[in-house]
Parts: C-alpha cells; structure tokens; sequence
C-alpha cells in the first residue's frame, strides 16, 4: 500500500461497525499481512507464540523419504492444520459458544482454538473449558490445542519475529497499535515498567535542554512511563513522563489537547522553542505529540548489534534489570549502563 506524501496517514485497519467484528477483521488482517510480506516470519510467529515447535505447517521438502513399499526420489508435502478465533471484548466468553465452535475442526493434523480478549480469560471459566476439551480430546484422532491469549501478546509476538528493517510490516504493526490503544483493546496497566526508546540524533542535545521529545502525531504509540533517547548505537538518556500533548497547528493558531498531565505556559513555551528549533533541522511541527518528561539521565544502554533500530522499541525495564520494583529515574540510568540489548 502506498504511503501518501503530506498529512494523509493511510490507516490499514477500519475503526467502524461492530467492536468485537472490528477487532477480529483486524487482527486477522494484520496476520494476513504478516503470511503476504514473509510466510517464514508467519509460521516463525505461529511456532514462537502459541504452538510448540512440533507444529510444522511449512512446505517441507524432503529428499528419498521412505513410504510404505518404496522410497521416492523426493516429496513436498504440508501437514493440515486449522486455527479457530474467538474474539471477545472482555473476558466474558461462554463455554457453550465455545463447545460449538470445536465442531469447526474436522481431522486436520493441528488444530488450535484461540479465544482472543484484552484481559485473559477468568481461571475459572478456563478450567471448567479445558476439563470439557480434554474430555473431547480423548474421542479424537488429532487433539484441539486451547490458547487463551490477548491482543498486546500477539503484538509483542510480531514485533519478536520482524526486524528493524521491515519497514512495511512496522508501519502496519504501529497502526495496529494504534487502533487496539483506541479501541482500549490493550490494557494500560503495566505502563509503569515500559520504557520506549526513540531515535533522536538531530535534536538530541535539544531534547535533554528541554526535558522533552516530540514525534509526529499520527504515530502510534504503546503506554509507557519511560522514554529513552537512542542516538550513535547507545540510548543516552531516560526520563519519566509527566506529561503528553499534543498541538496541531490552526489559522487561529496552536490548538493543544492533554493527553495526559497538565498544559502549563512553560509547557507551552518549550513547545515554541521545539518549533522554532525545528526550522534548524527543516521539522514543520504542525501536528506533533510532546512527551514531557521530570527529567533526562544520561546512560549509555549500548546496542550490540549492527543498525539503528526503526522507529521505536518498547522495553519492560523490570526484565532487563531484573526486578520487581523499579528505583528512581536517576538509578536506572546508573544500572542500564551496564546492559546491552540487540
């Protein structure tokens, strides 16, 4: 799909009719694009995130396997499998829904139930359906394998098996995104321990002055309490949000909107200085989203693999430094000098 120049953001998924029809078209759209732009990276995601690695539904190609009676030069074949999506909004799934969607599976080889949600399923309810299921299993040739799962795992799943230099599966992944923070399909609870790193080479210097970052306003973007600065193979700096707005240009003039935080007029007075210092670097900040942050720490979070990462990464510090509970700002910069990431 061609990117228009200008203003216009091309959105890849609908955001009408239906939410929970929406989101199932959507979601079976972003893995459709995922199987057109690389069936490796499809059946790499499939494998990595819900089926073990005797999930083989690849073309293989083998040379002289031995059938029955003979041994042919060479065959190609591909195992059967079928997946069953169920979409909810919440976790309200009902299990005789679920009991009736088994009989969708006919005696392919793999076969997988997915009940989608943004929260996972109640224990409960996940019990009482996995009894029933293992129940049924016990009458079948080839077992209905039950993933219970929720719309920020599939994102995180993709983002796992495409690479920086994806750049079409990125943009359409980052639309997704977008459209699951708006249909609240991702659950922004754990933006406490997710730092998002993004690249600032020009305006970097500006940025730590400043205490804040911008970006254009059409990009999605995941909840997240931290915002790192990448530039030269290291990010730089960490800072905690306490603030996001947005400020689009009008006749009338800056027209703001409070994402979160506060609108404060040294808030509007950096986002002047952003749009005078941008002219510096040709920027037209005219539809832009400010990330304010207490404050930048310089670090130096070294990147130990070759290229610049595309657009932005999102982090779980709590992983990286191997904890539960995250120290100050200040202290996290001093503890990630210390570790690399590829």
């Amino acid at each position: 799909m061609s990117k228009e120049t200008g203003h216009m953001k091309i959105h890849y998924f609908q955001r009408y009719h239906e939410k929970e029809n929406v989101a199932t078209a959507n979601t079976m759209l972003l893995l459709s694009r995922l199987y057109s732009y690389s069936s490796d990276k499809f059946f790499r995601f499939l494998r990595s995130e819900f089926f073990s690695d005797a999930f083989e539904p690849e073309i293989v190609f083998n040379l002289q396997e031995k059938s029955v009676d003979s041994i042919p030069d060479a065959t190609i074949t591909q195992e059967s499998f079928k997946i069953v999506v169920e979409t909810k909004m919440s976790d309200w799934f009902y299990l005789d829904q679920l009991k009736r969607h088994l009989k969708a599976f006919d005696d392919e080889k793999y076969k997988v139930m997915i009940t989608l949600a943004p929260e996972l399923m109640n224990p409960e309810k996940k019990k009482e359906f996995e009894e029933y299921l293992k129940e049924y299993n016990a009458t079948q040739t080839h077992q209905v394998m039950h993933i219970n799962t929720i719309f920020e795992r599939i994102v995180d799943a993709i983002r796992d098996v495409i690479d920086d230099r994806d750049y079409e599966m990125q943009d359409v992944l980052d639309d997704y995104l977008n459209y699951c923070y708006k249909d609240k399909l991702i659950v922004v609870s754990d933006s406490w321990k997710r730092m998002r790193v993004q690249l600032a080479g020009t305006t970097f210097d500006f940025n730590l002055r400043e205490n804040f970052y911008y970006d254009n306003i059409d990009r999605g973007f995941s909840a997240h309490d931290y915002l790192g600065l990448y530039k030269e193979k290291s990010v730089r700096a960490i800072g905690k949000i306490n603030a996001i707005i947005t400020a689009v240009s009008t006749e009338t003039g800056l027209e703001y909107k409070v994402e979160s935080g506060e609108l404060t007029d040294e808030r509007k007075q950096q986002i002047d200085r952003a749009i005078e210092d941008g002219k510096n670097y040709g920027y037209e900040l005219d539809a832009t989203r400010y990330f304010f942050v207490d404050k930048f720490y310089e670090t130096d979070f070294k990147k130990i693999t070759p290229r610049a990462p595309m657009g932005s990464r999102v982090f779980d510090l709590t992983q990286i430094l191997e904890t539960e509970k995250l120290p100050g700002t200040q202290e996290i910069a001093e503890l990630l000098n210390d570790k690399t990431w590829s």
